[in-house]
């Protein structure tokens, strides 16, 4: 039975990524998939003034399909606008779990680190409750509910057995946010009398914050879990961690369907100019192979892109090479 994927082009630098992307796919020509690319964010935005980022066509043909591919969109930060593209869909699917992994990509293991940051991805700080008050006063509603921490907290613990992994990271501010992270934490240890073989190991956000700097190598090969926001920061200050986020791919995972992106951004300064970093979307792509169940085509991808970057002779600015997204490309297909 043929599977259906939707691939979002994006804004910026997406279109050049996911046109990249598509061409490594087609290189290993996956079996039974079927690829539909589509138009969502800003730049349709502009052009239409519709109530949504998404085309309503799009948005039909996402509920048709089996999985989505998402290149970096921009979220209009103007008063009025629509909320992202990301958001929409990981509320509308229940994406809860939005996974980024931290990998040096690299031959060198010296300094190589591995972790899982896992983001609860459809309330806290992003859930969209927000009011105007009066003109002087605003306030955004930080929603936790226990059967989304329970969830989550489900998610992380599988994610470290299955991975040989024997911690897992909270991280929270439950002596500030008492009503909120308690229900996060009380849900935690819950779930972890189910995983005896697994301890928690919780920190709070500002610590966490600069340990994750100052002391990396204590969270290698752990799992880092948090809520919407503090992970949403957190996994990009661990982005740093391994060179560029340029390097960190994203799935956003629900019960009957997921997401796959890269971590990063749109960056239109760099729009036509062949010089992203094609790795966060590209190993977005890999990982959504696998998902799908191919993972012979998903495993070779991933193979032949962490070459590359351990060779260091085909690669963009961020990993201190001179190649052209289009260059880098082509040496991963070589490899294919």
């Amino acid at each position: 039975m043929t599977k259906k994927v939707i691939i979002i082009r994006g804004d910026g630098t997406g279109p050049e990524l996911i046109s990249c992307t598509m061409q490594i796919l087609n290189s290993v020509n996956p079996s039974n998939i079927e690829f539909i690319e589509c138009d969502a964010g800003a730049e349709y935005w502009e052009r239409e003034q519709g109530q949504s980022l998404i085309p309503p066509d799009t948005m039909s043909l996402l509920e048709e399909s089996d999985a989505c591919l998402k290149g970096p969109t921009v979220t209009p930060t103007i008063p009025g606008a629509p909320r992202s593209v990301a958001v929409t869909l990981r509320q509308k699917f229940d994406l809860y779990a939005n996974v980024r992994p931290i990998k040096s990509l690299s031959n060198n293991n010296s300094d190589s680190i591995e972790m899982l940051c896992i983001r609860e991805g459809t309330e806290g700080m992003y859930s969209g409750l927000g009011f105007q008050i009066d003109k002087d006063t605003a306030i955004t509603i930080r929603k936790i509910t226990r059967s989304s921490c329970t969830r989550i907290a489900k998610f992380a613990f599988e994610s470290a057995s299955e991975r040989g992994w024997k911690t897992v990271v909270p991280i929270h501010k439950a002596n500030i946010l008492r009503e909120t992270d308690d229900i996060f934490l009380d849900e935690v240890n819950k779930i972890s009398d189910e995983y005896s073989d697994i301890s928690v190991e919780d920190y709070f956000i500002d610590n966490m914050a600069q340990q994750l700097y100052k002391n990396p190598e204590r969270f290698h090969k752990k799992v880092l879990l948090s809520t919407n926001l503090f992970m949403d920061i957190i996994s990009e200050e661990a982005s740093a961690l391994i060179g560029s986020i340029g390097n960190v791919y994203s799935a956003n995972i629900g019960d009957n369907y997921a997401m796959f992106e890269p971590a990063h951004g749109s960056s239109p300064k760099y729009k036509g100019q062949d010089k992203i970093n094609p790795t966060a979307t590209v190993l977005s792509a890999a990982w959504m192979l696998q998902y799908l169940g191919d993972e012979k085509s998903g495993n070779a991808i991933f193979e032949a892109t962490e070459r590359v970057i351990s060779e260091g002779k085909s690669v963009t600015y961020d990993l201190g090479g001179s190649a052209k997204t289009s260059e880098m490309t082509a040496e991963i297909i070589k490899y294919l």
